[in-house]
């Protein structure tokens, strides 16, 4: 016995110094790794927000543009609004047909419009009677309409450009349009009976803030900007946000540095405008600090951590460990004789120590269990075979003394012939195991004596094959179901028998089949749990007998159709071998 109180000391702590720096140089990569991915899933999914945001903008304006365009269509392809623009006649004639065909044609889309918007209609035909709406110089407030004559646009510029133009259909910043951040979009009408012959101009003007709808998914106020560009020219048309910005970006491209924001771009389709969004680098690496002060954080906690555990498992580590490791994979290949010594004073010597007396007492128990347990297998199965030779001796007995007292003297000696015989393959000369071939002639034995009695009441039919007579079989498995067919399932004159056997690779499957009464589910539970009316004792006791020898795998099960007979299945293991008492155990784990 060591004495347990001489004091030791620990060799694995040296082993912590190249462990600790591996737990840094881990924390310190999964570190920044962890902050260079968050970093950017966080600028990532910053720019997408943007970049969605941009895409429901210029969803916004392409969809109001279209309506526009649509309104300027509904005129365009009119022959009514035309020629009512073109008519000529008494103002009386003028202003019905104005209020009959032309203003109905202007007003409807303007009712439907979602926006406040301005509606312009410039003609030449100077019988037209002038309407004027609100001031053109003002932003608008509601949506209204013009008719005016021509020759009020045709000193500006944008109209001495526009009418020798051969595009139409376009969208420009005209007279006040910028400054009240304006944009109107300009259309030609032609006669429809002659299409070089110009009957008047469309102008539909509305605001830019009605174009980009809400612009809440755009955080302006964190810097962010957002504007209207023309894509030919690059002139700003309309601007979200600081100022500041833009005239940085402008400077950095002319610099050629543009490294502190982000520019995205966002074509409007049929136009020759284009949103742009500048996004500082600021904007979207907004939350990097607090994110790299949780890493340090969790990885400055990680490191404490591992180095407590590290001083724990330190000390299970080591040569010594090694050598133990090597004793237990000793055990568990079953060698328990291999013995460990350590020198010194720490705790491997105890953990030695005690291994070795654990391997010593594992080898004298392993003895003794495997012992006992040939011992006890082997009284099983004697005690299980001892008990079906008294209930079959007991019943015929009873039959034998029923004749004696019927003066049935003749059938009284055929019985008692009948029974030695059968008791004389029974003892099988104290062996166990029997010849199928010999368990076959048992049975016929047994029905001789029933012939005594039963006389021709009973036909049995024999299929056996040939192959599988020399295979060893536990004896008297076959005798107790044929005796349950005579007590149970016979309820007519008589009855039939069947046995078959048969080889399926490499087992042996016997059936005991009869067209008797049947039984029902019930009964057949009862018949495998334990002792019944209905025969269960001998049944359990051949199941149990054949598990016992060859293994849960084997067994029997019965199949019963309630007025319709019984089939009892066995299962063997097949086999030449020679009869053995002793069953056959797992072998020795050394």
């Amino acid at each position: 016995m060591p004495d347990l109180k001489k004091r030791y000391v620990p060799f694995t702590y040296k082993m912590m110094i190249p462990y600790l720096l591996l737990v840094l140089l881990t924390d310190v990569l999964i570190g920044y790794i962890s902050y260079t991915m968050l970093t950017q899933s966080r600028t990532e999914m910053a720019e997408t927000n943007i970049r969605t945001g941009m895409e429901q903008a210029r969803y916004n304006i392409q969809y109001q543009m279209d309506e526009i365009q649509r309104m300027s269509d509904t005129l365009f392809g009119s022959v009514a609004f035309q020629r009512a623009l073109q008519k000529k006649g008494e103002p009386l004639d003028i202003y019905l047909t104005m209020k009959d065909e032309i203003i109905p044609q202007i007003v409807s889309p303007l009712q439907l419009f979602g926006n406040n918007i301005r509606f312009m209609l410039y003609t030449p035909n100077s019988d037209m009677i002038i309407i004027n709406g609100d001031n053109l110089e003002e932003p608008i407030k509601q949506s209204d309409y013009y008719i005016l004559p021509l020759r009020d646009i045709e000193a500006t510029d944008w109209y001495q450009l526009y009418k020798n133009s051969e595009r139409n259909n376009l969208w420009v910043q005209i007279d006040t349009d910028k400054k009240l951040d304006h944009i109107s979009h300009i259309r030609k009408l032609v006669s429809y009976s002659d299409y070089g012959a110009i009957i008047g101009y469309v102008r539909i003007t509305v605001p830019l803030d009605a174009l980009f709808g809400n612009l809440a998914t755009f955080p302006v106020e964190e810097g962010i900007t957002v504007r209207l560009i023309h894509q030919l020219t690059g002139e700003r048309v309309y601007q979200r946000g600081p100022a500041e910005l833009a005239e940085q970006a402008e400077l950095g491209e002319q610099t050629g540095g543009s490294d502190a924001y982000l520019r995205l771009h966002e074509p409007i389709s049929g136009t020759d405008f284009a949103i742009e969004t500048l996004v500082p680098k600021a904007y979207l690496t907004k939350d990097a600090g607090k994110l790299q002060r949780v890493i340090l954080g969790v990885c400055a906690i990680s490191f404490i951590g591992m180095t407590l555990i590290g001083f724990m498992v330190a000390r299970l580590n080591g040569r010594k460990m090694t050598r133990i490791v090597m004793l237990v994979r000793s055990f568990q290949e079953g060698n328990f004789q291999k013995r460990i010594r350590f020198s010194g004073n720490d705790e491997f010597v105890q953990i030695a120590e005690a291994f070795n007396m654990m391997a010593m007492n594992i080898q004298e128990l392993i003895d003794s269990v495997y012992l006992q347990g040939i011992q006890k297998k082997q009284a099983e199965l004697e005690a299980l075979q001892a008990q079906i030779n008294p209930h079959f001796l007991y019943n015929t007995l009873s039959t034998i003394n029923s004749l004696a007292n019927l003066g049935e003297i003749g059938k009284v000696t055929e019985m008692v012939q009948g029974l030695s015989r059968f008791y004389r393959l029974t003892l099988n000369q104290g062996n166990v195991h029997i010849h199928l071939g010999k368990e076959l002639e048992q049975v016929e034995t047994y029905l001789e004596i029933q012939r005594v009695k039963y006389a021709d009441a009973f036909t049995v039919q024999v299929d056996v094959e040939s192959e599988i007579l020399d295979y060893q079989v536990i004896k008297l498995i076959l005798q107790p179901f044929v005796e349950n067919v005579f007590k149970h399932a016979w309820f007519g004159e008589t009855i039939a028998i069947r046995i078959t056997g048969r080889r399926i690779n490499n087992d042996v499957e016997l059936k005991i089949i009869d067209n008797g009464v049947g039984m029902r589910s019930e009964q057949v539970r009862l018949l495998m749990t334990g002792p019944s009316q209905t025969g269960g004792y001998g049944v359990r006791n051949v199941d149990e007998r054949i598990k016992l020898r060859y293994g849960e795998a084997y067994g029997v099960q019965i199949a019963s159709i309630y007025g319709g007979g019984t089939t009892v299945r066995l299962l063997l293991p097949a086999g030449h071998g020679d009869a053995a008492d002793t069953p056959e155990l797992p072998n020795m784990p050394y």
